[in-house]
């Protein structure tokens, strides 16, 4: 069935609202509730279905300017559930204002289930992305606030106005109060109506080619270069390896970002992945940019011989780090021999006998276990999903009531916490744990070696090591919350303070900081103690960050100093207040 668009109403300080136009004389469907404003697009309102689309008119002709969203509406209906509906705005030919930097030519902004119920706004962006869609701009999100959002400033110029909504869904009945808008004065400047006008495109953004790979469309490995700064090393090879796995991506039906995060690491799969992830950090984000170069890092270890009776329980933890549909999907498309394929192959086959090329095989187990968990404080409830995992991985437990049997003694929270920092040189750990609200000692090896007469001679190492590592285990022997800070580049680093937290059974935290290197560099020439060029290098050589899955849980920390991206927290929150 096909639903007409409700026409939004204008708010009363809107100075774009006309004689004919709807009027919100009453805000209280707002007031008191957490709103989200929106950039008001200037476009089509257009609307996709599982098996078509239309524009606000139901039975809108054909006009040049719908060709592209018919054909984006081929690529992705197959991703809407029958009897929901996607609506948002076609951007592709210029109305009044004339857009430079698009992200894509059609913009979501509503998502509507079978039951004719609105999602709530965060569902709305995650549905949406998963489709390869967009949304528009945020410029303001809050408990309705009148004054506040009199007080936005736009660029009348290039904005046409803004939209506010509800941040909770509404049934279609609601619409007209719970969505108002804001519109620019004399919107419409064109003597010409646009449908009555030569078609002029606006112009896409190089991000455009990133939405383009989520959404389904042919990935152009130029373009991708272009939109994030990173050329592959060798551009022919790129082009195969991305064109493979475009296919074994479509066949499994990944869209979204794991499509994108599956195409980029076959076409960076020789770069080295301690470079990529900080490099990809910017246009990405820090998930999809960890995510890009963790597949990298892991791929090749499927294209070798593995002991089959191993294989499941190394398939189930090879899980809690990557998407393993995608992973087999890159590592097959990167394969450069028979045998190497056939070790992809092979071992694709025990990851679907055992359930685990699903995108999320996990989920409901995490899912249930978040709930039956509700209340526990985010270190314990942490503790207790790292132990399920495991149990999960030897193949000793399936269900929620078996994680939640398997997780007991951990409930308590009686256990003693490592914040583990990696990462190399001017990274900034030491400052990062400086902004940690509760922990209870710190061991420096710095600080050691400096009590010993420098902290840059490294001679006694060996030495330094062993007090730190003795320290540490009386640290934590006394409970409460302990940072280690030291670089720790590589696993058998790693192992060392892994091996003493064991000894302990602390809730291992690794706090894994991805800086670009020549951010790397521009900091250390202004550190009150840099270290000589040559030994940063030697350390971005050796840096090997670790995997999810090889402490309990991750906190991946970016440029910025903050914790951006999570792995192994129950709920996708860090306590600053409860480490």
């Amino acid at each position: 069935m096909r639903v007409h668009y409700p026409r939004t109403p204008h708010l009363p300080w809107s100075p774009g609202a006309m004689s004919d136009d709807v009027r919100a004389g009453d805000l209280s469907g707002l007031r008191g509730h957490e709103v989200v404003v929106t950039e008001k697009l200037d476009g089509e309102n257009t609307t996709l279905y599982a098996d078509g689309l239309h524009a606000r008119s139901l039975d809108s002709a054909h006009h040049p300017s719908r060709a592209w969203v018919k054909s984006l509406q081929g690529r992705i209906g197959a991703e809407i559930p029958h009897g929901w509906r996607v609506c948002g705005e076609n951007l592709f030919a210029r109305h009044s204002l004339a857009y430079g930097d698009l992200e894509s030519w059609f913009y979501g902004f509503s998502v509507w289930d079978g039951g004719d119920r609105c999602l709530d706004w965060d569902r709305t962006v995650r549905f949406l992305r998963r489709l390869g869609v967009p949304v528009p701009r945020v410029l303001w999100r809050g408990v309705f606030d009148e004054r506040a959002l009199r007080a936005l400033r736009l660029d009348t110029v290039r904005q046409e106005g803004y939209v506010v909504r509800t941040v909770e869904g509404f049934d279609r009945r609601e619409f007209g109060r719970r969505v108002a808008k804001w519109v620019r004065e004399r919107h419409v400047r064109t003597d010409t109506h646009w449908m009555h006008a030569a078609v002029v495109e606006n112009v896409l953004g190089p991000n455009a080619a990133l939405w383009a790979v989520r959404s389904g469309a042919a990935a152009d490995v130029p373009s991708l270069s272009a939109a994030l700064g990173v050329t592959p090393e060798d551009p022919a090879a790129a082009e195969a390896a991305v064109a493979d796995v475009s296919a074994r991506l479509d066949v499994l039906g990944r869209s979204g970002d794991a499509r994108l995060e599956g195409v980029l690491a076959a076409m960076f799969h020789s770069t080295r992945r301690a470079w990529l992830g900080p490099r990809l950090a910017g246009p990405l984000g820090m998930p999809g940019a960890r995510r890009t170069a963790d597949l990298v890092g892991l791929s090749p270890r499927l294209q070798r011989p593995y002991p089959d009776g191993d294989r499941r329980a190394g398939l189930a933890r090879l899980a809690l780090a990557a998407d393993l549909g995608v992973l087999h999907a890159v590592a097959g498309a990167v394969a450069h021999t028979a045998e190497a394929r056939e070790q992809v192959d092979w071992s694709a086959l025990h990851a679907e006998e055992a359930g685990l090329l699903g995108e999320s095989p996990l989920e409901p187990l995490r899912t249930g276990l978040r709930d039956a968990l509700a209340g526990l404080g985010s270190a314990a409830a942490d503790r207790c999903w790292a132990q399920a995992r495991d149990a999960f991985a030897r193949g000793r437990i399936s269900t929620v009531d078996e994680a939640v049997a398997a997780s007991w003694r951990w409930r308590s929270g009686a256990f003693p916490r490592l914040i583990h920092l990696v990462g190399p040189s001017g990274s900034g750990k030491s400052s990062f744990a400086g902004s940690l609200p509760r922990t209870d000692s710190c061991v420096s090896l710095d600080d050691l070696r400096r009590a010993r007469g420098s902290r840059a001679d490294q001679r006694a190492n060996g030495e330094v090591l062993r007090e730190g590592l003795g320290r540490l285990d009386s640290a934590l022997a006394g409970g409460g919350t302990v940072v280690w800070d030291a670089t720790s580049l590589n696993r058998h680093q790693r192992s060392l303070v892994h091996e003493v937290a064991r000894r302990r059974d602390a809730l291992v935290t690794h706090v894994v900081a991805l800086v670009d290197e020549e951010e790397l560099a521009r900091r250390n020439e202004v550190r009150d103690h840099p270290v000589p060029p040559a030994v940063l290098a030697s350390q971005l050589h050796r840096y090997a960050p670790p995997y999810p899955g090889e402490a309990h849980r991750t906190w991946y920390v970016g440029a910025g100093g903050t914790v951006d991206d999570t792995a192994g927290t129950l709920d996708g929150i860090v306590d600053g207040g409860e480490t």
